[in-house]
């Protein structure tokens, strides 16, 4: 055997013991997807995780090879869909696309029907959603100012929506009432669709909500009256909003973070996979212009960034919860 003939057999010898070491976690990435990917969604149908989750599947069926559809299982402040991430089977085509309040708000309050730290793997953070503070027909004030100063003239008499008890907006809501000393009666809703629908018919005075291409168009309609923004800065659309922290509330300038998820024990292999694949949408033309579109942020990230941002938010929001007394129902 040649020098060179023997260099190659080690080589091979080596890679071969490589690929025994990796075992069925090698096999099982090479495989995979064999069957179709469901994506469960949070929230109900029209909302911004429901748009940016059917954007993911739409643009990672042809990538993966096998159809990615999105089902919405919405209810208790999106605990109810992750709970069913969290009981799905850990092959790698179930996974979940959320806000993370159901992992870092929903379990301060006692009502988690999972461990969040045991039975959910985070794959990627995907966009970070500034929170919007809408004012509607049946409100008279224009401005953030004015609104406080009707709160202030009749404690209890507006009636601000959330898409529910806990949510981020909710807790955007009780840091207002915190930080400004304005008592405001909390309208919690199920979700984003119904809350829209029941804020262009003036069904209450304000909402918070998520920014999204329904939401802007409805704002620049006129139909909703932008007050206030959650965000590290005034958005491109509504520049002339100014941030909650502008307006001296900087614990209320919240925004959320959504992403992508799988029950625990999905491969290590998988979700690598997903994390390198959506970070690579994340730079797609067409996937930004449809983010920016609704002044969405893109994240992206490691995997493990994503855990450790989840943490320490998780953290923070015990802090805020206690400090708050904010309950569940």
């Amino acid at each position: 055997m040649t020098a060179s003939s023997f260099c190659l057999s080690r080589r091979a010898a080596v890679l071969g013991l490589a690929a025994l070491a990796a075992g069925p976690r090698a096999a099982f990435a090479q495989n995979w997807p064999t069957k179709p990917i469901r994506i469960t969604v949070a929230y109900p149908p029209g909302g911004v995780a429901d748009a940016m989750a059917r954007l993911l599947a739409d643009k990672l069926s042809p990538i993966l090879g096998q159809s990615v559809v999105v089902d919405n299982k919405a209810g208790a402040s999106g605990s109810i869909g992750m709970d069913a991430v969290a009981k799905a089977a850990p092959d790698g085509h179930s996974l979940g696309f959320s806000a993370i309040s159901p992992l870092v708000l929903n379990p301060h309050l006692g009502k988690s029907p999972f461990d969040p730290a045991k039975d959910i793997v985070p794959v990627v953070s995907v966009i970070a959603s500034p929170v919007l503070l809408l004012g509607t027909s049946a409100l008279s004030a224009k401005d953030f100012k004015a609104l406080l100063a009707a709160a202030k003239a009749k404690p209890g008499a507006l009636r601000w929506a959330t898409s529910g008890p806990a949510s981020l907006g909710h807790i955007v809501l009780e840091q207002v009432k915190a930080g400004a000393g304005v008592d405001i009666t909390h309208i919690p809703y199920k979700g984003g669709g119904q809350q829209i629908n029941d804020a262009l018919a003036g069904q209450f005075e304000v909402l918070s909500t998520n920014a999204s291409p329904a939401v802007i168009s409805q704002i620049k309609a006129g139909k909703l009256t932008p007050l206030a923004v959650g965000s590290p800065a005034r958005l491109e659309q509504l520049a002339p909003t100014p941030t909650l922290a502008e307006l001296g509330l900087p614990a209320a300038n919240l925004a959320s973070v959504f992403g992508l998820f799988a029950p625990a024990g999905t491969p290590a292999a998988v979700v690598e996979r997903l994390n390198t694949e959506v970070n690579q949408l994340l730079k797609d033309k067409d996937v930004l212009q449809k983010i920016n579109a609704a002044d969405n942020l893109p994240t992206g990230g490691s995997a493990a960034a994503f855990a450790k941002l989840i943490a320490n938010e998780s953290a923070n929001n015990a802090r805020i919860i206690k400090a708050a007394g904010i309950t569940a129902g």
